[in-house]
C-alpha cells in the first residue's frame, strides 16, 4: 500500500467516522471470510458497516474525532463496526454473532463520545430495537389523553347518574 492510497483509506475511515452513531472494536482472529461476509451481510441490512484496516490508519482516521477514546484498542487484528442509524442494531447483531462465533471477541465501543467496555455493549444489546421503543413511547403517549378523557367524562357521568337516582325515586314516591 503506497502513501497516496494509505492516505485515502485515512480520508474515507474518517468520513465513516464522522458520520457513524457507534463505533465497535472487535477482534476477528480465526474467522473464515465466508463468516466474515455473513456478518458484513447481517450489518449491511442494518444500516452499519464491518471494517478490516490496519490499526495504524485507524488510529490516525480517529485522531479529530469523538471516537479519539477507541485508539488504544487498535491492537492486533483489529475490525471496526460503524452504524450510522440505530446504535442498538449493530450491538445485538455483533453479541449474538459472538455466541455462535466465539472467535469474534468485542473489545470496547464508543457511543456519543462516552467509552463502553464489552459487557456495556453486550446491556446495550438487550435494548429493544429502535422501532419498539417508539411503539412503547406512543402508547405511554396516548395513555395519557385516553385517561384524561376518562376523568374529565367521569364528572357528567356521575352527575347524570345522580339525576336518575333522584328521579327514580320521586317516581317511588309517586307509586
Amino acid at each position: 500500500m503506497n502513501r497516496e492510497e494509505k492516505v485515502a483509506e485515512v480520508e474515507e475511515l474518517s468520513g465513516k467516522f464522522a458520520k457513524a452513531k457507534i463505533a465497535i472494536v472487535a477482534d476477528y482472529k480465526g474467522l473464515t471470510v465466508p463468516v466474515l461476509q455473513e456478518l458484513r451481510h447481517n450489518l449491511r441490512r442494518n444500516d452499519s458497516e464491518f471494517r478490516v484496516a490496519k490499526n495504524t490508519l485507524l488510529i490516525r482516521a480517529v485522531e479529530d474525532t469523538e471516537y479519539k477514546g477507541l485508539q488504544e484498542h487498535f491492537v492486533g487484528t483489529t475490525s471496526v463496526t460503524v452504524s450510522y442509524g440505530d446504535p442498538v442494531s449493530p450491538a445485538k447483531i455483533l453479541t449474538d454473532f459472538c455466541k455462535d462465533h466465539p472467535e469474534l471477541k468485542i473489545r470496547s465501543a464508543s457511543l456519543d463520545g462516552k467509552l463502553l467496555s464489552a459487557d456495556d455493549i453486550t446491556s446495550l444489546s438487550r435494548l429493544p430495537g429502535k422501532e419498539v421503543l417508539l411503539g412503547q413511547m406512543l402508547s405511554v403517549m396516548n395513555a395519557v389523553p385516553t385517561g384524561l378523557v376518562r376523568v374529565l367524562s367521569g364528572v357528567p357521568r356521575t352527575f347524570l347518574y345522580a339525576l336518575q337516582a333522584i328521579k327514580e325515586q320521586k317516581e317511588q314516591a309517586a307509586n
